[in-house]
Parts: structure tokens; sequence; C-alpha cells
């Protein structure tokens, strides 16, 4: 990860960079998660269908520097389904009606450079884009999603209890 160029864009915005970034690469379906500017972990992901797109209903994965908005479902257990960020009580393994689903838990992104992924037709959080887990842990590394960045249900479980609202993530292809 480039430290430098990521002080310029938080420079630019007049915010510092946070002690816990999540550096996500669209290109080799990979995130980084730092914390003091050291690696703690690196994950396997999957990202968009869909070309990388900011804007609204483009089904892409919204590239840029974002941070998180909200941490939903602690306490549930790996595989729970989210509807609407709410748990449903079932595992996915009990539901055959949907195919690609929100588990286990949710980090919704909030763009943070205006006119990129913040504001208007490009807001990443009105988009609702998520980190999340997914009834498809097989398929990690492919693309997969209609704009959110799915992880294995244990890796995001594990993730969800080391960032905290306002950790940066920074989305690059």
């Amino acid at each position: 990860m480039n430290f430098e160029s990521l002080s310029k864009i938080c420079s630019s915005l007049g915010i510092k960079p946070a002690d816990r970034i999540l550096y996500v690469r669209i290109s080799d379906a990979t995130m980084q998660f730092y914390a003091q500017g050291k690696l703690v972990r690196s994950y396997a992901v999957s990202t968009s269908k869909k070309p990388p797109s900011n804007i609204k209903n483009s089904l892409g994965t919204p590239r840029g520097l974002h941070e998180i908005a909200e941490r939903i479902g602690a306490g549930q257990p790996p595989g729970m389904v989210f509807i609407s960020r709410v748990p449903t009580g079932r595992h996915f393994s009990e539901v055959k009606e949907m195919d690609n689903m929100i588990t286990s838990r949710i980090l919704w992104l909030r763009g943070l450079e205006p006119g990129v992924n913040l504001g208007g037709d490009v807001d990443t959080y009105s988009r609702y884009v998520y980190i999340h887990g997914t009834n498809h842990d097989a398929r990690i590394g492919e693309p997969l999603s209609a704009g959110c960045v799915v992880m294995g249900n244990l890796d995001i479980v594990e993730l969800y209890e080391e960032v905290r609202v306002g950790d940066q993530v920074w989305i690059v292809d």
C-alpha cells in the first residue's frame, strides 16, 4: 500500500489517515488490514461482477477513500442472512429462494471524497455498499457482487471485531 498517496488524499480532504485502514485491490481480489501502519492480515475478497464504478445503479464496486459508517451484526452466528440490514434468524443453508446473500456481518461504507464517492449520483452510502459475508464462500476471489466487497463468513466475523466506525477503506483498481 502506498501510504504517501493515502496521506495526500487525506490531506486534500482535510482529514488524517485513520489508525486502521482496509486497502481493497479490485484487480487482484484482495484486502489488506493495516493497523498503526503495519500489515495485520490479508484477505481474499470478491467485488462486483460489473466493472468498477462509483455511479448510482451501476452495480460496480466504488473506488476511492471511504470510511466505515456503520457496523451491523454483532453477536450473530456466522452465516446469518440479513435482509435490509436486519438478521432473518436463518442461516444461508436454510434459504433457497435467494442467490447472492448478505451474511454474517455488515460494514456499511460512506465515501469521503465529494463528487467521487460522496454526494449526488456517486454516493457510496446511499448505494448501500457494504463489506459483508456471503453464501458463496467457495467463490471468494472471483467477481461476485452487485458492488459490495464480499468476504468469507469467518473472515468477516474476525475482521468485524478488529475495526470500528470511522476506520478508513481505500478501494483501488
